[in-house]
């Protein structure tokens, strides 16, 4: 933690230069003796103190300055830090004006020139008013301070961003936060641009991209090498421990991941079926210890990068990513994952974001704490949701277009949810409407199979409905079904698009793709098992056939 701050203002510099050597000497250990010789001069320094979120303990401020009194400086430094203790160094003449600056501008005391010795004359009242200072005193937040609208689509993103890369930052909304309108006021610029992060060196990011927030928190964006034996794209369960297996086997690994390590199971609260954890574990958990085991073998993981485009050249393969940089390697993982389908609603395309959320989106828990969510999907995820949101919400309300949720949720979920006081489970429906203005008020909720029209209010969705994977940069390299997902092993043989493997007399391996040395593992590959456990034995189980193809060219 930084130390907190002194200040001491005096426009007369030999007068300032003493003031501040008695103070560094006596409290130079603890706080951080800072002068300035005027008001102005001091006002901006302040306001750098609060952009960096660093405490001012006390300010030693002398009367009569030419251009700014000191009980001038002291009204406008007390709306920057009103915890900061205020003292006034006057002459005789000014006493005075002190006692009425303790009643009107509520200094806490007041110090007459000379103060020689300090140590009977200035040390024992400072002492005493850091003592009380420092009992009052909360240690402000030391991350990332994110400041912006609720409902502001861009600032979900960024929390989600932050929260799921496991960075700390504190939430703050102006319409609410009084700190939040006075970092607004600090922040130098005539009109910022929200939502910003605030950095704890005094810098800030206005609007940010994923990628400059990556960046600026230190992730890695690009590269280390030219060439790596193997690129995975997609860091979710599958990307991930092919990435442990094949940087643990000696392979150079590297792994794109566009939003953050996980993918869908990084989004889930709670997931309780996978094997190892009888307590259960949080998919954003799991996804951080693989992350950290990667690495130890040697793994590097890129953030906030897209894969845009493939191409070949010989054994050689090329990703190109967003930023138009490019990887090459031997062989290639797709492990992209899947998003959710987007929800075929009336107004559903301009409240995403603000109300309407693709997926868990857990870092809106307090955002709806005591109000009424709804609840979209009848698969694990969907369930998972529930029992996250339950804690916080007062209702949670299910909503299944099939008759009941045996047919696609585990049964320890559907009891879970069935002994939860405040989750209902209604089937048989759909929303097909959702209203509200800057945020979700209402949804319209229909009856399967009748015209029944209901509007209920709410004060979010959430939706888990169908999978979508995004496989579209792989163009025509790569053999695909109807819906995108990736063909491998003998479907990708059948589609009669794998006519390179007749060069090297063999058919695709097992989870190859009709391009050699192109392997696809979890849910984007066609026919996969969608669950944790069977995207990492998918993942683990490429690297084998990786080595087999290594091997043979």
């Amino acid at each position: 933690m930084a130390k907190p701050a002194i200040l001491t203002l005096d426009d007369d510099v030999d007068v300032l230069r003493a003031v501040e050597r008695d103070l560094r000497r006596e409290y130079g250990s603890e706080y951080r003796v800072t002068r300035a010789d005027s008001g102005a001069s001091a006002l901006q320094l302040l306001e750098e103190l609060k952009r960096r979120g660093e405490p001012s303990a006390l300010m030693l401020v002398d009367q009569r300055m030419p251009a700014m009194s000191g009980v001038e400086f002291l009204q406008r430094a007390v709306e920057i830090f009103p915890e900061s203790k205020r003292v006034l160094l006057t002459a005789y003449a000014d006493t005075e004006a002190a006692i009425r600056a303790i009643n009107e501008v509520h200094i806490d005391h007041y110090l007459l020139k000379p103060w020689d010795p300090p140590e009977e004359k200035l040390y024992p009242v400072l002492t005493d008013l850091l003592d009380d200072w420092r009992s009052a005193y909360r240690p402000p937040f030391e991350g990332i301070r994110v400041v912006g609208s609720q409902w502001a689509p861009a600032s979900h993103r960024i929390k989600e961003f932050l929260a799921r890369n496991n960075i700390p930052y504190l939430w703050m909304d102006p319409e609410v936060s009084k700190e939040a309108r006075r970092l607004i006021e600090v922040s130098g610029t005539n009109k910022l641009e929200l939502p910003c992060l605030f950095f704890p060196d005094g810098s800030m990011l206005e609007k940010p991209e994923n990628r400059e927030i990556a960046e600026r928190c230190g992730l890695q964006t690009s590269a280390d090498m030219p060439f790596y034996d193997l690129v995975v794209v997609g860091a979710g369960p599958a990307g991930l421990a092919a990435s442990v297996y094949g940087a643990s086997e000696g392979l150079r690994t590297l792994v794109v991941e566009k939003q953050a390590p996980g993918g869908q199971a990084g989004m889930s609260s709670r997931i309780e079926n996978y094997l190892g954890f009888p307590g259960g574990v949080s998919g954003g958990e799991l996804a951080r210890r693989a992350v950290s085991q990667a690495r130890r073998f040697g793994a590097e993981v890129l953030s906030a990068q897209e894969a845009v485009g493939l191409s070949v050249d010989g054994p050689s393969k090329t990703v190109k990513l967003g930023d138009g940089s490019e990887l090459k390697c031997r062989a290639l993982l797709i492990a992209t994952g899947v998003s959710y389908r987007q929800l075929d609603a009336e107004g559903i395309e301009r409240l995403a974001g603000a109300g309407v959320y693709y997926g868990a989106a857990m870092t809106e828990g307090e955002s709806v704490r005591n109000q009424d969510v709804y609840i979209i999907g009848g698969a694990n995820s969907a369930g998972q949701a529930a029992m996250y949101f339950s804690g916080y919400a007062r209702t949670v309300t299910m909503l299944v277009r099939g008759a009941s949720l045996s047919s696609n949720m585990s049964q320890y979920l559907i009891d879970q949810i069935d002994g939860a006081d405040n989750i209902q489970v209604r089937t048989g429906c759909e929303v097909v409407e959702v209203l509200g203005e800057t945020r979700l008020e209402k949804l319209v909720i229909a009856g399967d199979g009748d015209n029944t029209r209901e509007t209920v209010s709410a004060a979010a969705l959430f939706i888990f409905i169908g999978a979508i994977p995004h496989t579209e940069w792989l163009g025509d390299l790569v053999a695909r079904d109807e819906r995108g997902f990736v063909l491998s092993g003998a479907e990708a043989a059948a589609n009669g698009k794998a006519t390179q493997f007749q060069l090297q007399n063999r058919l695709p391996f097992l989870l190859e793709t009709s391009l050699p040395g192109v392997f696809v593992a979890g849910d984007v590959r066609h026919g996969s098992v969608k669950r944790v456990a069977s995207a990492v034995g998918e993942g683990s189980m490429a690297v084998m056939y990786v080595h087999r193809y290594l091997s043979s060219v």
